[in-house]
């Protein structure tokens, strides 16, 4: 403050708008959690402490703990398969020509698309009795599925969709990336013989250590915090097969009204992403001191 108070007054507008809208909401998030809370009387609701907290591992269906694992299954897919995907596009899309720049497009184009629009798309597609997917196995003689109505296929299916709507974004920060990787180490690499997989694993890959970390945390926080495509695909359904943790908290809070457990939720989910930030602020430290 002392060395820079011109700095915080040209800030102070987005700092308002920050607090207002971010900080002050969560803080109030916070206060409502340690209530049973009356939605149509709020002066009615009752002071129940960590008790919401403790409700967290009661049994219930669906329960906090299988919720959890369904977050935890989405994300890992995400990441894990999210990271790799946008990867290898990168890698054969980071050439300049003009076929290639409008394969580019074409890529990051499903990211700027709206995500109910096209997850109300995707529900068609995977529709069992005249979706595309299905009757394209069928034209091949493969067997078909119920997709979205199949509890062991249906977070799958999300999962596929949000690839596809995601990955696109992940791609042009993977492009950037390569952009600045130095292409004499490469080519020293190849001149002492080694081949195009040992070139990227031994030169390429230390060189976009950074990026990738960004894009796993990134895509880490985005993954936790998804609720559209499940709300317009599946409805945390079937058998609560899709139900996460965001869906869980609009579930609690908004269709079951008990919005003291509710928030409760999502202060455990705030913390979980406020622990993904962290991290990735400690790992790209340590990164950046060991380069």
């Amino acid at each position: 403050m002392r060395e820079s108070p011109a700095g915080w007054l040209y800030t102070a507008p987005a700092l308002l708008i920050f607090s207002v809208f971010i900080i002050g909401p969560t803080a109030y998030t916070f206060y409502i959690s340690t209530f049973h809370w009356n939605v149509l009387n709020t002066a009615m609701s009752t002071y129940t402490g960590f008790a919401n907290y403790r409700t967290l591992f009661s049994s219930s269906t669906p329960s906090f703990l299988s919720s959890a694992w369904h977050s935890l299954y989405f994300s890992g897919a995400m990441v894990v398969g999210g990271t790799a995907v946008s990867l290898a596009l990168a890698l054969l899309l980071q050439r300049g020509s003009r076929t290639l720049r409008a394969v580019r497009v074409a890529v990051f184009a499903p990211h700027a698309t709206p995500v109910v629009a096209t997850s109300l798309a995707w529900v068609w597609i995977f529709n069992p009795q005249f979706g595309l997917i299905d009757a394209v196995l069928r034209a091949c003689h493969l067997p078909v599925s119920q997709w979205l109505f199949s509890s062991t296929w249906a977070m799958p299916s999300v999962i596929v969709y949000s690839l596809w709507h995601e990955v696109g974004f992940t791609v042009v920060l993977f492009l950037g990336g390569l952009a600045v990787v130095s292409p004499e180490l490469g080519e020293a690499a190849q001149m002492d013989g080694a081949n195009a997989w040992q070139e990227f694993w031994h030169v390429t890959w230390p060189q976009l250590r950074p990026i990738t970390l960004f894009v796993v945390v990134i895509t880490s926080i985005s993954s936790l915090q998804a609720f559209t495509q499940f709300f317009e695909m599946s409805k945390g359904g079937p058998a609560y097969a899709t139900t996460t943790l965001s869906y869980l908290v609009y579930q609690e809070a908004f269709v079951l009204f008990d919005t003291g457990y509710g928030a409760a939720l999502a202060v455990v989910l705030f913390a979980v992403t406020a622990a993904f930030t962290l991290l990735q602020r400690r790992t790209g430290d340590r990164i950046a001191r060991s380069a």
